[in-house]
């Protein structure tokens, strides 16, 4: 299968992008009248058949539409502190966009000790991730953001906080209803500070754990999405 991402996809015709066109021609070999598939992020999935193999400009006929294709029973948001090593943020972009995920919002909290990101490349790494799964929704990625701006913000999911300080916590796994929609918040290499559970427990998130180890950011992302898939499946 040769998928490619066409966000601006909304006719029967279809130009690819430059880079698109000569990845299509020049390094995959495909010529006119070979099929390909597109995905627009939005749950459009495409065949279409390429009608002029111009490696600068290849353009394409749809033959078949799928909408809402791979749509899921639920939604998950995760708001995490991108990692002082950037690779291993990125590595949660990648791994969490191929397991499910809707929408990632990048924190600043009082312990994190990078902030600053690089949107465009992230969202590169998210929409390779996407193709790679052979998923027609991609993720939302937000702006970076400090926690106290994200903390306050309304939102229709169910609220959860996973820190490692020795309070009652319920197990994410445990408390989770199947096709709810999840908001998470994963902290920084330092966790959450005191102050900061407070604030979210002031605004109804529930503390969690994600298990017995002390896990590391982008490791507690992940088990966190993992969690929520699997109960949904």
């Amino acid at each position: 299968m040769h998928l490619f991402y066409t966000p601006d996809l909304s006719s029967n015709l279809y130009t690819l992008n430059e880079i698109e066109s000569k990845h299509c021609i020049k390094v995959l070999r495909l010529n006119t009248n070979d099929e390909i598939q597109l995905i627009d992020g939005k749950g459009g999935f495409y065949s279409a058949k390429i009608i002029d193999s111009n490696p600068k400009k290849c353009i394409v006929e749809i033959t078949d539409t799928k909408k809402e294709f791979g749509k899921r029973n639920h939604y998950l948001h995760i708001a995490i502190a991108p990692t002082k090593n950037i690779d291993r943020f990125e590595w949660f972009l990648e791994k969490a966009t191929e397991i499910g995920i809707d929408e990632i919002t990048p924190i600043i909290c009082e312990h994190s000790e990078r902030k600053s990101i690089k949107p465009e490349r992230l969202e590169k790494i998210i929409i390779s991730a996407v193709k790679q799964s052979i998923k027609a929704y991609k993720p939302k990625l937000n702006n970076l953001t400090t926690y106290n701006d994200f903390i306050n913000q309304n939102t229709d999911c169910k609220k959860y906080i996973a820190h490692c300080e020795e309070n009652k916590k319920f197990q994410l796994k445990n408390i989770y209803n199947k096709d709810e929609n999840a908001l998470i918040l994963i902290g920084p290499e330092g966790d959450f500070s005191t102050e900061e559970i407070v604030q979210a427990k002031q605004n109804a998130f529930y503390e969690i754990s994600l298990g017995e180890s002390r896990l590391r950011t982008e490791t507690a992302g992940m088990v966190a999405c993992h969690t929520i898939n699997l109960i949904n499946n």
